[in-house]
């Protein structure tokens, strides 16, 4: 339920990204998409795009690498870095070709070290933060929600190299934001309502450069979904204006996370 005081609540910095990369049939770009594992707390079971929470050490890191940006989207950024290769093993946002193999390493440092900066040091990796494109930011209206910033971010490839962690997720897939929703509609996969909402959106565009340009030119405010009655029917609903293009759903078919 929305708190009546909004000022009580506590939420929760996340991030997530958009992962792009060229579809293998030639068609409209494919983004990484991660099925939960139906045990974990936020979006049990459903599929969603990479990230999770901001660390202590994201936010040290931003203040390091980035000291005259803002810290709270540097720190997001970062966050989105190490949350998709942790979850996938994909280096991201990194300023120079990185092999498999590497990535592999790295991964496997990342999961012992639990912080990123050591992955950098390690690897003599520098990131290119200017890669993430901020794309949205979403916060429920409720106390312990996730406040997540999302960003976009485009692999230049096709074929690459994925594995899922197999904890906190079960399943990797790529597929076009049409085709995700298609697979959603059958039955074959669940996705909870920010994430339906961001595919249409993204559904609009065919191609990475497309989707960037409509993101740099589109405002961007924080979305905490309303409920509203229209018509006898309980409905979930967003602002006009964000670049969605479709508000509202009815509450009976919403899934939550």
């Amino acid at each position: 339920m929305t708190d009546p005081n909004p000022d009580s609540l506590t939420f929760i910095p996340a991030a997530t990204v958009v992962i792009f990369r060229h579809a293998t049939d030639g068609g409209a770009a494919e983004v990484l998409m991660v099925q939960r594992a139906k045990e974990m707390r936020f979006a049990g079971g459903a599929a969603v795009f990479p990230g999770g929470r901001i660390d202590a050490a994201d936010r040290t890191l931003a203040a390091r690498l980035a000291p005259e940006a803002d810290p709270d989207t540097t720190a997001a950024k970062i966050a989105g870095v190490r949350e998709t290769l942790e979850e996938t093993g994909l280096a991201i946002a990194v300023d120079r070709p990185v092999t498999a193999e590497e990535a592999r390493q790295a991964r496997a440092l990342l999961l012992e070290q639990g912080e990123l900066a050591p992955v950098l040091e390690r690897f003599g990796w520098s990131l290119d933060l200017a890669a993430l494109t901020p794309f949205a930011r979403w916060c429920p209206r409720w106390d312990g929600a996730f406040d997540t910033r999302f960003f976009l971010c485009d692999l230049g490839t096709g074929a690459v190299e994925i594995a899922v962690d197999a904890t906190e997720n079960t399943r990797l897939f790529w597929a076009s934001a049409a085709r995700t929703l298609e697979m959603a509609d059958n039955g074959e996969i669940s996705v909870i309502f920010p994430t339906r909402r961001n595919l249409e959106r993204l559904a609009q565009f065919a191609t990475f450069a497309e989707t960037r340009a409509h993101a740099e030119t589109t405002p961007i405010e924080t979305i905490s979904p309303r409920r509203e009655e229209r018509n006898g029917e309980t409905h979930l609903t967003i602002p006009e204006g964000l670049g969605y293009p479709v508000t509202a759903q009815v509450m009976a078919t919403v899934k939550r996370g």
